[in-house]
């Protein structure tokens, strides 16, 4: 099912442009640039993909995300991970009460994952099995506790953080497992100009109001109208030629330039899951942007977020410095788009 061009579906779609110009309206009164890690916020949040948020401490995570729940109404909480963290501190747990008469009775309390956004802060920083726990929630949209099942809110929305200079003591998260998330977004500093303005804002008296701009009804529906949004052919084999370069190997999509640097710098390439994501994340944002339908450019828009934490290294990499975002420049510049 596509969109119907003679209906209500177009007005959503110039509905959702609208909705990004104001949501990034009301952002830019508590938060300084960063418009295009807010927009790849939004264009996992609309696909219903999650998001691993990478940058060093200060640069306002936890204040972005934050006022994105804020002014999309959505609820909100936030996970501290550390070392000694357990599953059903996630999760929830059951506990046992003593109600009128004497009668004992088992009643599940939810954990902070029942929410519509949750900040997972420092997922690199507790153990294996609570991050599976997060991981299975966000995977399956339900929690399984006593034998029982849980549906969690919807939209659900998880925004995972990590610090990429602190690796002393932290369990980082295993390929398969960071495969689950749609974008990998780097925060990096602020320009000079930025820090400025940051600076004198949080240091004044000035309090921003954020208003509300979309509930989680609106959201739900848009992520609906972004399924049925209509891909060229030529849009999808592209995508899959993209991810297809990254693993290499004779008769590579990128030609044999690009085989070649696979080849010597790539342990593992991405899989399917990343042409899924590339596709649905160049839907979204050509939506975003008011088209009804996406391009190539859209599709190379998205590449960088979704192709960067799939791709594993080699040692000969490591040696050179070279990082998957070179790689996947290489193969933006030699893949075919016809």
């Amino acid at each position: 099912m596509t969109l119907d061009t003679d209906t209500s579906d177009l007005k959503a779609v110039e509905a959702l442009k609208n909705g990004r110009d104001r949501i990034l309206a009301e952002l830019r009164k508590v938060i300084v640039g960063q418009d295009q890690v807010v927009d790849q916020l939004l264009t996992a949040l609309f696909a219903n993909g999650h998001v691993l948020l990478v940058g060093v401490p200060g640069l306002a995570k936890t204040l972005l995300v934050s006022s994105l729940a804020r002014v999309l109404d959505l609820k909100f909480n936030r996970i501290q991970f550390t070392p000694d963290l357990m599953p059903s501190d996630i999760t929830g747990t059951d506990v046992l009460e003593e109600s009128g008469g004497g009668r004992r009775e088992i009643r599940f309390i939810p954990g902070p994952v029942f929410a519509n956004i949750v900040l997972a802060d420092e997922i690199n920083r507790t153990p294996p099995k609570t991050q599976a726990a997060l991981l299975q929630a966000m995977q399956e949209k339900q929690v399984t506790a006593g034998g029982q099942t849980f549906n969690l809110s919807l939209p659900f929305f998880v925004l995972a953080t990590q610090n990429p200079i602190e690796l002393e003591g932290t369990y980082p998260l295993p390929e398969a497992q960071l495969d689950r998330f749609m974008f990998n977004v780097l925060v990096d500093y602020p320009t000079q100009e930025e820090e400025e303005k940051i600076v004198a804002t949080t240091t004044s008296a000035y309090e921003a109001k954020l208003e509300r701009v979309l509930g989680a009804e609106d959201i739900l529906a848009l992520q609906r109208i972004i399924r049925r949004v209509p891909v060229a052919d030529h849009v999808v084999r592209y995508a899959v030629r993209l991810a297809r370069a990254t693993r290499g190997g004779a008769g590579a999509p990128g030609g044999a330039l690009s085989g070649d640097l696979v080849g010597k710098w790539v342990s593992w390439g991405a899989g399917p899951r990343a042409s899924q994501y590339l596709v649905l994340g160049a839907k979204t944002r050509a939506v975003l942007l008011g088209r009804f339908a996406p391009g190539i450019e859209d599709v190379k828009a998205v590449a960088l977020s979704v192709l960067r934490h799939r791709i594993v290294t080699n040692f000969t990499a490591e040696a050179e410095g070279v990082k998957p975002e070179r790689i996947i420049d290489e193969l933006l510049k030699s893949v075919p788009s016809e």
